[in-house]
């Protein structure tokens, strides 16, 4: 596996990881409803997408030239993390996040934050996250339950 950053040429693999992911591997925790409504590609914005990703700090996984995972932070939040359904279990996450946090320590933030959903929630607590509280957000009319979650950092 190679973790790199982001560029341009990456947006459509990703967004397609995205769709993917959510369909998939997130139904076991939301209805169809809300995965329409959180993973829609009438509603995803491409050039939005790459904007966000080219000013995050973002990085990619791939594997023999698949993109399997991507992770991206604002600041020392946690925007996105995805991996590809079918690369699940692989220890891709935790190789992205594990690089995030130590920009995130590096930057001299003492916590790092996310939204975490339900379906990711068992692996941020088990790096560690504290829930802060749970919360109801709204997409496209549609109401998702995720957790508030931050993890305090070892500065060195």
């Amino acid at each position: 596996m190679r973790i790199r950053s982001y560029h341009s040429d990456d947006c459509q693999a990703i967004l397609s990881l995205f769709y993917e992911t959510v369909h998939r591997i997130n139904q076991r925790d939301y209805t169809q409803e809300q995965i329409e409504a959180w993973a829609n590609n009438n509603k995803i914005d491409p050039i939005a997408w790459d904007l966000s990703l080219i000013h995050h700090k973002t990085l990619v996984a791939e594997m023999n030239g698949i993109i399997v995972g991507f992770g991206d932070l604002n600041g020392n939040f946690l925007d996105r993390l995805y991996v590809h359904a079918e690369y699940q279990r692989r220890g891709i996450a935790t190789a992205i996040m594990d690089r995030l946090e130590l920009y995130v320590a590096e930057q001299n933030y003492v916590t790092i934050v996310t939204h975490a959903s339900i379906t990711a929630y068992p692996f941020f607590r088990d790096r560690n996250y504290q829930l802060v509280k749970e919360q109801q957000v709204e997409r496209h009319g549609v109401f998702l339950k995720n957790m508030i979650m931050q993890k305090k950092l070892d500065i060195k």
